[in-house]
């Protein structure tokens, strides 16, 4: 009687041998020549989801939006976990004009970096003023003021800037605000501050007294999770050059490679195939997406044929 074998233990232990591939996507590494990195990426299913939501890359820009609107975000420190944005209606020693103020949304990924020195500019100095005079909570005149004192010579040199002092604004229009996380809201309204605009910088440059270099924009910090542990997954689909996704109902985690494949580990498998004897290759750039897929399903197929051939 001949004797029969199953094949399947070997194509098992095969495709459990290769990364999971699941349906395939590009991940950008750069948005225009800002390069993206964990946990920030190019579009939908890359990089954090929590992140996604705020900051997308749109015609090689990277934009942050929030409920007071979108601002280009202009650098990246990996490093240290912090992104720099611009805000179009601050005012700078360049340029005043009115504002609406800014604001995050309260479950945002971000805080603000302790750097940051926002300035209110055209202040109401009146007797209500909030500014001045706290929340101004039922006529309170003992309600802690929102303007540090201290900052008296960071107005001064504000309203010595050109396009601020043609404005002839007296000194005493100018706050620098002292809570500079914003309040339990993450909101500056400057209606309700009754203020027209604002200025923020994160940077003297080591010019404290020429406003004109100082660094103007808004730094923020950012957290990967409440441990604020970088994941470990992640880490080594970078190291085979791949990106840091999600996919699924579930936001599971999946390595983006060159390719466009999607996989649950890492990219490494693509070194080895491109190692590969050259009958045995195909030209690697043109297998992309569901192809790819398609294709080391054929090669699995065609391996455990042979070897159960092999058997009989």
């Amino acid at each position: 009687m001949k004797q029969t074998h199953s094949c399947f233990p070997l194509l098992y232990f095969m495709m459990i041998s290769l990364p999971f591939l699941v349906s395939s996507q590009t991940c950008q590494r750069f948005c225009g020549k800002l390069p993206l990195k964990y946990p920030f990426g190019s579009s939908s299913g890359c990089g954090d989801p929590r992140f996604q939501n705020y900051v997308n890359c749109n015609q090689d820009k990277l934009t942050l939006t929030t409920h007071t609107g979108c601002y280009t975000v202009t650098d990246i420190n990996y490093s240290n976990q912090v992104m720099y944005i611009s805000d179009p209606s601050m005012s700078t020693c360049a340029c005043t004009q009115p504002s609406k103020g800014f604001g995050l949304n309260w479950n945002a990924p971000f805080s603000f970096h302790a750097d940051n020195v926002f300035t209110l500019l055209d202040c109401s100095i009146d007797s209500s003023s909030p500014v001045y005079n706290g929340n101004n909570n039922n006529n309170n005149s003992s309600a802690a003021p929102l303007c540090d004192e201290k900052g008296a010579p960071i107005c001064s040199f504000l309203y010595s800037c050109r396009a601020i002092s043609m404005l002839n604004l007296p000194i005493s229009t100018c706050c620098v605000y002292t809570p500079v996380d914003l309040g339990p809201a993450f909101d500056m309204d400057l209606k309700k501050l009754q203020c027209s605009s604002y200025s923020g910088f994160y940077s003297f440059s080591g010019q404290e007294a020429n406003p004109e270099n100082w660094k103007y924009g808004i730094a923020l910090k950012y957290k990967f999770n409440v441990y604020n542990d970088y994941p470990s997954s992640c880490v080594t689909c970078e190291r085979s050059n791949g990106a840091c996704g999600y996919a699924g109902d579930y936001n599971s985690f999946i390595c983006n490679c060159p390719s466009g494949v999607n996989t649950t580990t890492d990219c490494f498998f693509e070194t080895s195939f491109n190692n590969a004897p050259r009958l045995l290759q195909l030209p690697w750039q043109q297998i992309t997406g569901n192809w790819m897929i398609c294709f080391m399903a054929w090669i699995l197929i065609w391996v455990s044929s042979s070897s159960c051939r092999l058997w009989f």
